[in-house]
């Protein structure tokens, strides 16, 4: 299908820039779905910039990342919060020791083995991450407003699916080309 041919579909919606028309999604395929998936993670990577450099925590994201997930599942292990970030245990360690620093975290005894630690987010780390979603929240917020009623519409409609690729338990595919 030739771009031509995608500009004169009444299904096409225009893309985020105001750029020409995407094909149907079941024709993308081979270079095309490369493309795009290549478009998709440039873009996503400079929106988490655009919205990090506006929250002004002074944190890197490695240690926002351990501070959220401190706060959202509770006090773990060292090594199970570096592999639940996904990170080598001395970087983990490095974050913590910075996170210690500025009295985000504190380390205490694990009650199930004596010899482990385990680190816990403090009641700053909670107000951090709270207003740091709420920072981040009403950036993007004011972004999606700011475009146009179509490209606003074809975001809503693709915020599930995002949200199936951000998920954790995502099974892989195999590829079909």
């Amino acid at each position: 299908m030739t771009s031509e041919q995608w500009t004169s579909s009444p299904a096409t919606v225009p893309d985020v820039a105001g750029a020409v028309p995407q094909p149907p999604a079941e024709n993308v395929a081979g270079p095309e779905l490369d493309d795009a998936v290549a478009r998709l993670s440039v873009a996503l990577g400079r929106l988490t910039r655009a919205l990090r450099r506006g929250s002004g925590t002074g944190l890197g994201p490695g240690s926002v990342s351990a501070l959220a997930t401190l706060v959202t599942h509770g006090p773990m292990r060292l090594g199970d919060l570096a592999a639940r970030e996904g990170v080598a245990p001395p970087t983990l360690t490095r974050i913590v020791a910075s996170l210690e620093e500025n009295r985000l975290v504190t380390r205490q005894p694990d009650p199930d083995d004596g010899r482990a630690t385990r680190v816990q987010a403090t009641p700053a780390a909670h107000e951090v991450i709270t207003g740091l979603g709420t920072s981040r929240f009403a950036q993007l917020h004011a972004r999606i407003s700011a475009l146009a009623p179509a490209q606003r519409e074809a975001l809503l409609q693709a915020v599930p699916v995002i949200e199936t690729l951000a998920a954790d338990d995502l099974p892989e595919r195999p590829r079909s080309d």
